[in-house]
């Protein structure tokens, strides 16, 4: 079991920075790749950013490809999701996950652990 808690959310203007981080507990938390997703009123939850269990390989959606940064912390067992240049569609619920097993890392449906959600709003 990973249990994930995140923080660091809160109001930003657009253009300014936001850092969120989630953390995990488990002592297994190192062998999984972990994931930042976020979800919109009315929207369905969309990949943001994953990370693998090293830290060696790291994909981003378009979207926020060139001004979010995750990294992961193996010594504190965190994961977070650096935010830049936000903008006011970065606004939602952002979530942090653990993928346990392979699986397409674009769909939230194959990651196994959740927190419960950080709201980010950005104003324009």
């Amino acid at each position: 079991q990973v249990q994930l808690v995140e923080s660091g959310g809160g109001l930003a203007q657009a253009g300014g920075s936001l850092r969120l981080s989630c953390a995990a507990s488990g002592r297994t938390f190192s062998s999984y790749a972990m994931g930042w997703f976020r979800q919109a009123p009315g929207k369905e939850r969309e990949f943001v950013a994953r990370i693998t269990t090293r830290g060696g390989i790291i994909y981003y959606a378009s979207s926020v490809k060139g001004r979010f940064t995750i990294s992961r912390d193996a010594a504190k067992n965190t994961v977070d999701l650096q935010m830049n240049s936000l903008k006011p569609e970065d606004t939602a619920v952002y979530y942090c996950a653990a993928q346990t097993t392979v699986g397409n890392m674009y769909l939230h449906t194959t990651y196994d652990f959740w927190g419960q959600g950080t709201q980010v709003t950005v104003s324009s």
